[in-house]
């Protein structure tokens, strides 16, 4: 799996003009722009720093740096007032998204330090320091007219909440790029009928820039065969050591899922995946069958470690699932199958995968005798999203883009759950129960949806943004 290692070209802005008009100010805000960059690097990214752009020739020459450097991010710190023509050929260069921070040193001017300051020229050069605002409007103005995709924080330099902000941007850049070097296994082909899962796979690669691999179950079954038994006794034990496994759960039926667990690491080694959709009937052949109905524990643990895997071959639920991972927030295979309107509970859960590092508790495995609409019988899993806040997201269709980020926040909270092998739990939205799945469903999603913990809309907004899709917030 390629290594999500985030690049992000730095340079702050200024004007030659006036270095020698202010002696000091120039390593003033050199100085700044390096916490900047010491700040990035401690989130993870690897900075390319492109120094002070004061000049049209410094900014060309900048962007080129920042192409070379292969950077997914241009972060231009506003220093100090600055020509937009300097800014315009950096950002046409470099090609990537521009995040133009507008950080004043501290959150006001000391007015009567300031005013006793030995002369205008002095005073002048204070005032400059705090005059990142004045050139943002100027850039913003070109950069649109320009048609150059351009974000904005503004806040304090050493404010939590600013860098707050700013490491939310660095993640979601992260995740974009995660999306990008994403490796998507096929394994099989759709449930037959279920035309809303059906997916346009030029246009995933296209918004998405992930590479599809296409997958034979032939292969995964011929994978079986050569997993030896200790490696099936290790995987048992790994099994046990996880989940809850049940009494009446069968040596003969955990062996299987084992084999077949071991097998699916395998083939996401040798294809070098780093997500997985798949559904096959494997009637008619046995050894497939086998395999086919042997798979959940095996995704699950897949899943739990940075893999996610959608059953149903739901491809835009493999993306929402691979996103929601990429920023730990878990992000399970899940639909909504019951309304408790008693207590305004929406029941959402799926049989298949489950993202046990978000259980509530440890997630079980019951055997079941049939897989309801699937061929075979194996064992599966049981378990409840933590409770706390949570955050739904699927991908959908649009007119516009292709695809749009349809995300909801709620809240998991504790309810009977459902004994089926399923994962289940019960949700809580502001909209309530009602409001919440009608407002849902007006969007035209698949029935399809990643949960994930933690409220991360903000995150998704972003993401969306650097992306160039919509997002649409249900609340």
């Amino acid at each position: 799996m390629a290594e999500n290692n985030l690049r992000v070209g730095l340079c702050g802005i200024g004007l030659d003009a006036y270095w020698p008009q202010f002696p000091g100010l120039r390593a003033r805000l050199e100085g700044y722009v390096r916490q900047v960059g010491e700040r990035l690097e401690k989130s993870g990214a690897a900075v390319e720093r492109l120094g002070l752009v004061d000049t049209p020739e410094a900014g060309r020459d900048a962007g080129h740096r920042c192409r070379r450097a292969d950077a997914d991010l241009l972060v231009i710190y506003l220093t100090t007032y600055a020509l937009s023509s300097s800014v315009l050929p950096m950002v046409q260069r470099a090609g990537v998204p521009a995040l133009v921070l507008n950080l004043q040193p501290t959150a006001a001017i000391d007015y009567e330090a300031f005013n006793r300051l030995p002369n205008r020229t002095a005073m002048t050069g204070e005032w400059l320091a705090y005059c990142s605002a004045c050139s943002a409007p100027e850039i913003a103005n070109v950069l649109l007219r320009a048609g150059l995709p351009f974000h904005q924080v503004t806040g304090v330099l050493g404010d939590a909440a600013t860098w707050a902000e700013i490491d939310e941007w660095i993640e979601a850049a992260r995740v974009k790029k995660a999306l990008a070097d994403n490796r998507l296994g096929l394994l099989g082909h759709y449930y037959n009928g279920m035309l809303d899962i059906a997916t346009d796979l030029t246009q995933v690669a296209i918004t998405f820039g992930s590479h599809m691999e296409q997958l034979e179950v032939d292969e995964l079954s011929a994978l079986r065969g050569a997993v030896s038994d200790a490696e099936i006794g290790r995987r048992v034990a790994e099994f046990h050591s996880i989940f809850e496994v049940q009494p009446d759960c069968a040596g003969e039926e955990l062996a299987r899922a084992a084999r077949t667990s071991v097998a699916l690491d395998r083939l996401v080694d040798r294809h070098q995946l780093s997500s997985l959709a798949y559904y096959a009937m494997g009637s008619g052949v046995e050894e497939n069958e086998d395999t086919l109905s042997s798979m959940i524990l095996g995704t699950s643990l897949l899943t739990a470690r940075g893999v996610p895997v959608a059953g149903e071959y739901e491809v835009k639920n493999a993306l929402a699932m691979k996103i929601m991972d990429s920023l730990g927030a878990g992000g399970s295979f899940t639909e909504y199958y019951a309304l408790d309107l008693k207590a305004d509970h929406v029941l959402m859960g799926h049989d298949g995968p489950g993202h046990v590092a978000i259980a509530e508790g440890r997630a079980k495995v019951r055997p079941l005798e049939v897989y309801h609409g699937k061929v075979g019988r194996g064992l599966s899993v049981e378990m409840s999203v933590q409770h706390g806040p949570v955050t739904l997201l699927a991908v959908a269709e649009d007119a516009t883009h292709g695809f749009k980020l349809l995300a909801a926040e709620g809240e998991s909270v504790p309810g009977p759950v459902l004994a089926i092998g399923n994962t289940n739990s019960h949700y809580r939205f502001p909209l309530g129960a009602r409001g919440f799945v009608e407002a849902w469903n007006a969007q035209g999603p698949a029935h399809h949806c990643a949960i994930g913990v933690g409220h991360i809309a903000g995150k998704l907004r972003k993401l969306a943004q650097l992306m160039g899709l919509d997002l649409v917030q249900v609340c």
